[in-house]
């Protein structure tokens, strides 16, 4: 009996960390409507600079619960301070941009406050000594619980508690409800929005410091500590329904009992069953479990397609120098070729991701799940039945494809960031499969010595990527220009209008789905050739967050956003990584700026728009 006691206080223990992130998220997206991806890089300030300040002062204070305790609350401060400049400087010019374009800001976010701690604190763990007065443990029958983490259970429902009056007893809180509900009225009523969204959002990120430092008696701090909590924020907040605390606070019951009984039943397959559980409850609750269903939202402006540069002479002879200059590539050294590939194989998997987006409106944090499954299908068929280059290839798209068919049906009943959330955690099901499923995918050894090119001249197969990618591109134009994608924009933009002119819209979607899913697993199974070896980091989040960069960075609505988000990403970014030790921050404030002063990307219609007339107008001279 003790032991399921046990199991339950340490599940509820984990859910009071969830829910104080969750909370903070929660306030920050129901005011300023941005999904911070940057909210964990809090969590990490937080937890930081508190252990710094305990382990530098530890001789004098080890035994002085007080002012360790202040250590923690300067930790928090640090990460409400940030908040505050980040709100100003970042979500304030931000706040009428499209609703992923400060997600991919906050993502640049998160890679400076990365680097800038690395350099402040250097990348060694922060041990610090457990809280004095509460070292000892709880019995209960034959088994014991830490005390510290009986005080982080008991933090939880005080902060949910404490959160609900001062939205319900207070001015402030509710200016803060009539925000969530409707912002622009608020203004109208002659209420000043700017400092309600700043108190918002210095609370929310405080909270994430607070939570962070609270972990120090039980966990080193580490600059990895970040990316691990704000993906399990996010399955907390969208389970329990965007914009309900209450909501965040069962999720987070739910899944900490989930993570504390898997580890002692399941210990293999943990991070599957918190995203199986996730994608559970949003089948049958697709707005979450008290969320609710969404209205009939304004509809946003969706900018029309830049098919490129409008002048044919001009065109072919860009097309031309493309072709020169990758031709040139192949001739140099290794490196550059290797990049070369690189840059390529993204601009196949960014293509993939930009046809359904930009398409269909179907927005994915989870692409990456076809990717790898297409990378891993090749190696597999390699390994096991010694399929050539060629052959492994088509098997990648085909598995992919299959995996697409599974998952349409679930994707069809859900929408906006709810849709992203469910791709996300398939994403994450495939990634912890391919973590954890040893004997099959070698586990984080991956499968290595792969041979696909053994008997072919390198300079074939970089011909061969060359002409895929010029053919994506042209293809995507293409189906721009078709009857098929007028259909597909036309169900994007005013579904009930499209489907009572007879389209079939969630049909429509679905072809372009499974074409993005084809693509996606072709440019996985070319990356397992290329480098001759996977790895379970080809399904993982970071990757479905370079695609969702590259299109968003290059401009999703331009035929060759792509393939300047590609070359921006990941081109710049290999450059940058050989002459710079903090290259990381540096394309974060990169990032930061371009989605700042270019939110519709480097190849935006602002920019182009100016400069195709500039042509035409030459043109007619």
């Amino acid at each position: 009996m003790s032991f399921w006691l046990i199991q339950c206080l340490n599940g509820l223990s984990h859910a009071s960390t969830l829910f104080m992130m969750a909370a903070g998220l929660t306030l920050v997206f129901g005011v300023t409507r941005i999904v911070n991806f940057a909210h964990g890089s809090f969590f990490m300030l937080g937890a930081l600079v508190a252990g710094s300040w305990v382990t530098q002062w530890q001789a004098s204070w080890a035994d002085n619960a007080s002012t360790y305790f202040l250590a923690m609350l300067m930790g928090a401060l640090c990460a409400a301070l940030l908040g505050a400049f980040t709100e100003a400087l970042l979500f304030r010019p931000l706040r009428n941009s499209p609703p992923l374009y400060p997600l991919v800001a906050t993502f640049g976010l998160s890679l400076v406050v990365h680097d800038v701690l690395l350099w402040c604190l250097g990348p060694n763990e922060i041990f610090a000594p457990r809280f004095p007065g509460l070292k000892g443990a709880v019995q209960i029958g034959e088994d014991f619980f830490p005390q510290w983490q009986l005080l982080i259970l008991c933090a939880g429902p005080l902060v949910w508690l404490l959160l609900h009056l001062l939205l319900t007893k207070t001015k402030w809180g509710q200016q803060v409800r009539a925000a969530t509900q409707d912002r622009d009225m608020l203004d109208a009523l002659g209420i000043n929005p700017a400092p309600l969204m700043m108190g918002v959002v210095v609370l929310g990120c405080g909270l994430a410091g607070l939570a962070g430092a609270l972990q120090l008696p039980r966990e080193p701090a580490n600059l990895q500590m970040d990316l691990q909590m704000v993906v399990e924020t996010f399955v907390v907040v969208v389970m329990g329904g965007l914009g309900s605390i209450a909501g965040a606070f069962m999720a987070s019951v739910l899944i900490g009992c989930v993570h504390a009984f898997g580890i002692h039943f399941f210990p293999q397959a943990t991070l599957v069953l918190v995203f199986l559980t996730m994608a559970l409850v949003l089948a049958v609750r697709p707005q979450g479990l008290m969320g609710e269903l969404p209205g009939a939202a304004q509809r946003e402006r969706v900018p029309s397609f830049n098919l490129g540069l409008r002048n044919q002479v001009l065109q072919l002879s860009f097309w031309i120098l493309l072709v020169c200059l990758a031709m040139g590539v192949m001739v140099s050294g290794d490196y550059a070729q290797s990049v070369l590939e690189d840059v390529l194989i993204m601009l196949l998997f960014g293509l993939s991701l930009q046809w359904m987006m930009a398409l269909s409106g179907w927005v994915s944090f989870g692409h990456a799940a076809y990717f790898g499954l297409g990378a891993y299908a090749a190696a597999l068929s390699h390994v096991h039945w010694q399929f050539n280059a060629w052959l492994a290839a088509l098997c990648g798209v085909c598995v992919s494809v299959l995996a697409a068919a599974l998952m349409v049906r679930l994707l069809k009943r859900s929408s906006g960031v709810y849709l992203a959330m469910l791709s996300m955690a398939f994403a994450q099901v495939v990634w912890a499969s391919a973590s954890q499923w040893v004997n099959l995918t070698g586990g984080d050894n991956g499968l290595i010595g792969l041979t696909f090119l053994a008997e072919t001249p390198r300079w074939v197969f970089q011909t061969l990527l060359l002409s895929l990618c010029v053919l994506s591109m042209l293809a995507f134009k293409r189906l721009v220009q078709s009857s098929f994608g007028a259909a597909l924009q036309a169900g994007r933009d005013a579904p009930l209008r499209a489907m009572a002119s007879g389209f079939k819209v969630g049909q429509l979607n679905a072809q372009v789905f499974f074409l993005s899913a084809a693509l996606a697993g072709l440019a996985g199974a070319l990356w397992a050739i290329s480098k001759g070896a996977v790895f379970p980091s080809v399904a993982s989040i970071a990757q479905s967050v370079d695609a969702l960069m590259m299109v968003l960075l290059g401009g999703v609505h331009h035929v060759w956003g792509s393939l300047a988000g590609s070359v921006f990403l990941k081109g710049l970014g290999a450059e940058m990584a050989r002459h710079f030790e903090y290259w990381r921050g540096f394309l974060g404030l990169v990032i930061m700026l371009l989605v700042v002063f270019a939110p519709e990307g480097i190849l935006g219609t602002n920019w182009t728009q100016r400069f195709a007339r500039k042509l035409n107008h030459e043109g007619r001279a």
